[in-house]
């Protein structure tokens, strides 16, 4: 479709390529870690990003909460079309997507295209599944339902919320909501599942496997 990006300019949630090919500022930050039997944190600026106590189930969404300006501010997609995320809470996202010219689909409606709303709630989904989780993973889209219930209105934001109410060893279950103020008014659903990338970053244990 004529809305897709090219993929090095995908978000990493979404993205199939390397991380290290992904322009996310704070993804080597996040995944940084201390050789095993050191305390393990990662520092930016020289505040302490992650502390070692990995029975915490909330630490992950603790730091993309801390961080969730830089989030914005270093995916390319986000900057293109405006989108925000405004709030996280454990295996739970919020964002909002405003409205622009360049994003309508149709200029006798001034209705914003389909392709932003599902490239909008598949982001935010895959956040959801990333906060979700106790260790730092990341995850790649398998299947995306969308269902559209009405068209956006001109002139009005998108505010966006998914939930990731399943985690299992390989996969997330996500779904999420697109509506204009309330869920009263909502645009859109989608039902999604995501693959759990496996670590490409960390330290080595003595069995041979990626800590993080």
């Amino acid at each position: 479709m004529s809305w897709a990006l090219p993929l090095r300019q995908m978000p990493f949630w979404a993205s199939p390529l390397p991380l290290g090919r992904v322009t996310f500022a704070v993804s080597l930050e996040l995944l940084r870690c201390y050789p095993a039997g050191i305390r393990r944190q990662i520092r930016t600026r020289g505040k302490p990003l992650m502390n070692d106590n990995r029975n915490d189930p909330d630490r992950i969404a603790a730091v993309m909460r801390e961080h969730v300006e830089m989030m914005n501010s270093s995916v390319p997609w986000g900057n293109e079309v405006g989108f925000e995320v405004t709030k996280i809470e454990r295996g739970h996202v919020w964002g909002r997507q405003p409205w622009a010219e360049n994003l309508v689909g149709d200029p006798d409606t001034g209705v914003i295209h389909g392709g932003v709303i599902t490239t909008f709630l598949d982001n935010l989904s895959g956040m959801a599944c990333t906060s979700a989780m106790t260790k730092l993973r990341f995850v790649a889209t398998i299947d995306l339902r969308i269902d559209y219930m009405r068209p956006a209105e001109k002139g009005l934001e998108i505010i966006g919320e998914a939930e990731c109410y399943r985690v299992t060893k390989s996969v997330c279950f996500t779904r999420a909501w697109a509506y204009h103020g309330t869920r009263d008014t909502l645009i859109a659903t989608s039902a999604g599942t995501f693959a759990i990338n496996k670590p490409r970053f960390g330290s080595q244990s003595p069995q041979g496997k990626t800590e993080v």
